[in-house]
């Protein structure tokens, strides 16, 4: 059985995302890649592309995503995450008031500077690699955003829960230990669980005892984890073609406007979803007269006339 979409996979802490990527590959037998990588020790949902889907990757990387994540007071450590070497200790142990009050200042459109610890690459080599190197790394600040972020109380330690929903390219390791410098301190990320990625949240996410026994099935079955590619999609107009023109739409090739089915206006430039019946064909542009193809994304269910 051929896979073509989203797998909702829960990362547990101690797998890399490329080690995620490589165990559902062994599975399926699909050309399988990832949506947004999480760090080692980090958990969650990773959202992995199946087949066709991963010529789509970018549509799912740019939604928002949502982090529970623990900040740590009094200390700060190389990676700003708990794996670190601890840099800098620090008496600081704010009210919750203060915390919301520093947290605020971070919503909104900023600058971040990336963790020198990460997969960004320099030269051709990730920045972690360098880093463990011992070589000096400097990565310039970036535009992040960060739309809500809501402070739990902890009372049993020096920290507090983060509930953050933020945009694509955020580190929240960062925005931990920054948080410690706005208020005038230091801290680090003691844990992060992913809680929302790409549409996909934690409660439908399926782990990896789930696609083990999926597996047994044949995948024959319908599952709440997995979700096919038109749903990753769900954000362009839909539109028809005509049963006539099928076979040129199969081919890639560009189609008048008279071959699809009237939908609606669309303007010049405007990016839809073609459909044969209930098959997708792929993603097309608007220009002049035509649909011009964009992403083939065609899986057949039947032949088509």
């Amino acid at each position: 059985m051929s896979l073509n979409g989203v797998l909702n996979f829960y990362k547990p802490p101690g797998m890399t995302s490329a080690q995620a990527v490589a165990f559902v590959k062994r599975l399926t037998g699909e050309k399988t890649g990832h949506a947004g990588t999480l760090d080692p020790e980090a958990a969650g949902v990773l959202p992995l592309l199946l087949g066709k889907a991963t010529r789509v990757c970018d549509e799912l990387m740019g939604r928002p995503k949502q982090y529970l994540a623990e900040v740590a007071f009094g200390s700060a450590t190389d990676t700003q995450d708990a794996q670190g070497k601890v840099l800098e200790r620090c008496e600081l142990r704010p009210s919750l008031e203060q915390v919301r009050q520093a947290a605020a200042q971070f919503v909104g459109r900023g600058m971040q500077v990336p963790p020198q610890y990460s997969a960004l690459k320099i030269a051709g080599k990730a920045a972690y690699q360098l880093a463990r190197e011992g070589k000096a790394v400097r990565l310039s600040p970036r535009p992040v955003d960060f739309y809500e972020i809501d402070i739990i109380r902890l009372t049993a330690r020096n920290g507090d829960l983060l509930r953050v929903r933020c945009g694509k390219g955020a580190y929240i390791r960062t925005l931990c230990h920054d948080l410690g410098r706005a208020l005038g301190g230091c801290a680090h990320m003691r844990f992060l669980l992913r809680e929302e990625c790409g549409g996909l949240s934690l409660r439908s996410s399926a782990t990896p005892e789930d696609l083990l026994d999926w597996q047994r099935t044949g995948f024959k079955t319908e599952q709440r984890w997995f979700a096919g590619l038109a749903s990753i999609l769900d954000n362009y107009k839909r539109m028809s073609v005509l049963p006539e023109y099928c076979h040129l739409a199969v081919n890639g090739a560009s189609l008048s406007r008279h071959m699809v089915q009237a939908g609606g206006t669309v303007y010049e430039g405007t990016r839809v979803c073609l459909f044969a019946g209930k098959d997708l064909l792929g993603i097309y542009q608007i220009e002049g007269s035509l649909f011009r193809l964009v992403t083939m994304l065609y899986v057949p269910s039947a032949p088509l006339g």
